[in-house]
């Protein structure tokens, strides 16, 4: 069983005293399922799992009157098993089949019997099929394919060398050089596999990158068939064109997504349904374009222009037509290396909570990230090469005079090192870039003598 930081969630959730429903969403193949039926195992006595796909006539049990003693009564005749207040807990998994079961939700919590897990693959996509959201009800968790320190772990790397990784990168002290050539390789590792647990699993069992490519192949054959099974029919053509061009976009110097080479008189506003799908789908995160590298960014976006990433790198590459993998695993960076690794930067941070924006203009040129982190903006930058500390754009950004930011972070093949105010990091050290800490408490008050 391959550790995922998710359990701790599960676990928190599990411990409140009042507890909505938890709705996990993700992309297909990243491990819900499986993680959940884990946590169950250890944390209650009675389990009872519905998955909407496979259990035929599951919907009926959330047909009719939607109360809870009726819902219970079904789903007991349902599945024939035991369910004992306080001590089980109910999943209901690919909810997106039955809308009713989302809506019901609400009569369920209510009730409080019983604990509620959903998930779905493609809960995103289909949000438009429930006729009523159980607003209040639910706690939603967005789960992603392995991080790297998960990777590390799954991998063999003992919980005593992470803690070291995590003081060098905390106290901006050198990693032990063994240490860090040994981890760049382990990096390119994850460049290669990704974060599919079932592919993970392989790797770690055989070593075989054969049986890898394999088996990434077969995950994205999976999302073709999910693309023509879910989506619009008006939509499916538009989203496999995208779907399918995002290795060679990436692959161009800019980067930028060019709605042009997909269809020539293609528009925003009517591809604008088929980003989406594949975003909410989570097997694309789209990065937009700022007009200045300023909070808030969600109000400086430029929705019209983006870059867009493959939710896994490992499954990037290997919808590479050529073989990148043997080169990469050989060292050479050089090969591809500037767009895969801005790939698998944008599934880390994406994955710790960030959104994804970078910065470009002619007169100051392009940032690779601009990081919403708090109330400041981080600026990052991801170098393949050996000249790293080379970097004309974020010299001249961070240069202008009214713009004020939190760090400057270059992640490249170097050491830990800091000069003129700008951080340097390996690339594996970004496992530990997090989000600010909010403050716990908030207090302001208005003194209202002068009134």
């Amino acid at each position: 069983m391959l550790k995922r930081e998710i359990s701790e969630k599960l676990i928190s959730w599990k411990n409140q005293k009042k507890k909505k429903a938890l709705c996990i969403i993700g992309a297909r193949q990243i491990g819900k399922t499986t993680i959940i039926r884990e946590f169950a195992k250890e944390q209650y006595e009675h389990f009872v799992e519905i998955n909407f796909i496979l259990d035929k006539g599951a919907e009926k049990i959330f047909e009719g009157k939607l109360d809870a003693n009726t819902i219970i009564e079904n789903l007991t005749a349902f599945k024939m098993q035991k369910l004992e207040p306080g001590k089980t807990l109910i999943f209901l998994d690919e909810i997106q089949e039955c809308p009713n079961a989302r809506c019901a939700i609400k009569f369920l919590v209510e009730d409080g019997r019983f604990d509620y897990i959903e998930s779905g693959s493609l809960l995103g996509v289909r949000y438009k099929e429930v006729p009523s959201y159980a607003v209040g009800f639910e706690e939603i968790v967005y789960m992603y394919p392995m991080n790297f320190k998960e990777y590390l772990t799954a991998n063999g790397v003992q919980e005593s060398t992470l803690k070291t990784l995590q003081t060098c990168y905390e106290k901006h002290e050198a990693v032990p050089k063994v240490m860090h050539e040994t981890l760049l390789k382990l990096f390119a590792t994850y460049i290669v596999v990704g974060g599919m647990p079932d592919v993970v699993q392989t790797y770690v069992t055989t070593h075989d990158v054969g049986k890898v490519i394999q088996l990434q192949r077969s995950i994205l054959e999976l999302y073709r068939q999910d693309i023509s099974k879910y989506s619009e029919s008006t939509e499916k053509i538009k989203i496999k064109a995208i779907f399918e061009s995002i290795a060679s976009q990436l692959d161009d110097k800019n980067r930028r997504f060019f709605l042009n080479r997909i269809d020539e008189n293609g528009r925003m506003n009517r591809y604008g349904n088929a980003f989406l799908w594949l975003s909410d789908a989570g097997v694309a995160l789209p990065s937009y374009n700022v007009t200045e590298p300023q909070p808030p960014l969600q109000l400086n976006e430029k929705r019209n222009l983006f870059k867009l990433f493959m939710g896994d790198t490992g499954l990037l590459c290997a919808s590479c037509m050529e073989n990148i993998q043997f080169e990469l695993l050989q060292g050479n960076m050089e090969v591809n290396m500037g767009s895969i690794l801005e790939n698998v930067f944008a599934q880390i941070i994406k994955a710790n909570g960030f959104s994804l924006n970078y910065f470009e203009s002619k007169k100051y040129g392009e940032l690779d990230f601009v990081i919403q982190n708090g109330m400041k903006v981080d600026l990052l930058e991801i170098k393949s090469g050996n000249d790293y500390q080379k970097h004309s754009a974020l010299n001249k950004v961070s240069a202008v005079e009214n713009w004020d930011f939190g760090r400057k972070i270059v992640f490249c093949k170097g050491n830990v090192m800091e000069k003129e105010g700008i951080e340097y990091y390996p690339w594996y050290l970004s496992m530990f870039y997090q989000q600010e800490k909010e403050p716990e408490r908030f207090i302001y008050e208005v003194d209202l003598a002068g009134l």
